[in-house]
């Protein structure tokens, strides 16, 4: 047996301990009661210290290697991948340790494919620039769109790892607007492939695609790793998905930055993972905010894997949707808690949850705290008819147990609040409190619903004390 395979089962093996573990958290969701808010709020404060409580994120050695030390130089012409790759090899050897990179501009021709115990350290006025040239990319294991398949390797990867960091205030650059962003429109073919292989069971080493298929690589993909922490730095440019998070446990997404405008450009993506904690991030990103999934389909039933146990808080978002759930949350999604967000700019939606009868899955222990935003065209959005796609099949998901409690916007362009349930599968368990709208075309849109709770709720202004009758209501003309 090689060395890549060993290490490979020992980190699935760790992985798997650790998402069999017991979290310890609160089992029961909160009780329907409309008058036991109360009882809400202490479920949702016990859970979410609960949740905290597991995650730590990575614990580095304390060896420190300088990327210069290495033959790197960061003139922002010279391809410091070689340098990279000899100073990741050492790290290894002694066990573990930081990476540090001075100011100055770093190219690399090609990825960076993670170790176990390391941390990459950007110092201020460092930037790592990948050369977006597809030959680079080598295929490997990885996931698109909710399918597992295998694809160009992320520029920044990590398989079967524990106890991985980047970290500091430097930039990372994708560099991706020349060829990367440009493949969309070259898609289709490749997609829709990917989905027929999901939906018949196609084995996973069967799904190869590269050269020719224009299926995006992420720009940073950690892949079943434990004990992740992602803290500082600011990122631009990406070709896909900015950071994505596929079947992690414990993982530290705090203070980053994001100027991340080319096409499907989500901040976060949250796959498959538990015991996250997303805290204080200035986003401002050409697509989601933070995008939580669970797997699309038939892969996401068979793996079976829940997104579960997040934390967001502190958050400041910019961008196409603030935090979504789905589409491809076929695994399920539950105990997500938001709470004390803002915005920093335009979000068409705040809050949205989005499936169809393709889905199948669940969703359920949503607590929303606190958050605000300015002008929206939706402020709280969830729909069980998502695209108006899959409405002849049977995959109906299950969306219960979500519970607001502040929430506002100045302005919604569209509509305020929307549960679309389906009639085979309602909406249930829903409690709306302290919520906010300046103004909306459409206030309450709600079809296919059970037990929704509405406490204070103002959308548009307060009324205030009803008028007293007078000559120019004519009541006697």
């Amino acid at each position: 047996m090689n060395l890549i395979n060993l290490k490979t089962i020992i980190g699935s093996i760790a992985l798997l301990a650790a998402l069999t573990a017991q979290a310890n958290l609160p089992n029961d969701l909160p009780p329907s009661n409309a008058d036991n808010a109360d009882t809400v709020e202490q479920h949702r404060v016990g859970l979410r210290d609960s949740i905290l409580a597991n995650i730590h994120g990575a614990k580095i050695s304390e060896h420190e290697f300088d990327i210069l030390n290495f033959g790197a130089k960061g003139d922002g012409v010279k391809d410091c991948l070689p340098a990279f790759r000899k100073a990741i090899a050492k790290a290894e050897k002694a066990g573990g340790g930081r990476i540090t990179v001075p100011a100055g501009t770093y190219c690399l021709r090609g990825p960076l494919t993670l170790v176990s115990n390391l941390c990459i350290d950007l110092a201020e006025g460092a930037v790592l620039r990948f050369d977006p040239s597809p030959e680079l990319y080598p295929i490997v294991n990885t996931s698109w769109e909710g399918t597992y398949l295998y694809n160009y390797s992320p520029m920044i990867y990590g398989y079967g790892l524990h106890d991985v960091a980047i970290t500091g205030k430097g930039l990372i650059d994708g560099n991706a607007m020349t060829t990367f962003a440009t493949w969309r429109k070259d898609q289709k073919p490749a997609q829709a492939r990917s989905r027929d292989m999901n939906h018949n069971n196609i084995p996973v080493s069967e799904r190869r695609f590269g050269q020719g298929d224009w299926l995006r690589p992420h720009l940073i993909q950690l892949y079943r790793c434990t004990g992740v922490t992602l803290e500082g730095v600011k990122i631009i440019n990406s070709p896909f998905w900015c950071i994505h998070l596929l079947q992690c446990e414990d993982a530290v997404c705090r203070s980053l930055r994001y100027d991340a405008k080319l096409v499907n450009n989500d901040g976060i993506d949250p796959e498959s993972s538990r015991n996250l904690l997303i805290e204080d991030i200035y986003f401002d990103n050409g697509d989601d905010n933070i995008a939580i999934k669970s797997g699309r389909d038939n892969d996401g039933w068979t793996t079976g894997i829940p997104c579960e146990n997040i934390v967001i808080r502190n958050c400041h978002f910019k961008g196409l949707h603030a935090v979504v759930i789905g589409s491809e949350m076929s695994g399920g999604v539950r105990n997500v808690i938001i709470e004390d967000c803002d915005y920093a700019g335009y979000c068409k939606r705040g809050l949205y949850v989005k499936t169809n009868p393709d889905r199948g899955g669940f969703v359920n222990g949503i607590y929303i705290n606190n958050c605000k935003f300015g002008e929206v065209e939706d402020l709280f959005y969830v729909t069980s008819q998502y695209a108006g796609e899959g409405l002849t099949s049977t995959n109906y998901s299950d969306i219960s147990d979500i519970h607001i409690n502040g929430l506002s916007c100045t302005k919604a362009s569209a509509a305020a609040l929307v549960l679309q349930g389906t009639r085979q599968r309602p909406i249930r368990n829903v409690s709306l409190n302290n919520i906010s709208v300046g103004e909306a075309r459409t206030g309450i849109s709600f079809s296919n619903t059970s037990d929704v709770r509405i406490g204070e709720c103002h959308i548009g202004p307060s009324a205030g004390v009803p008028t007293q009758v007078s000559a120019k209501d004519k009541i006697f003309e």
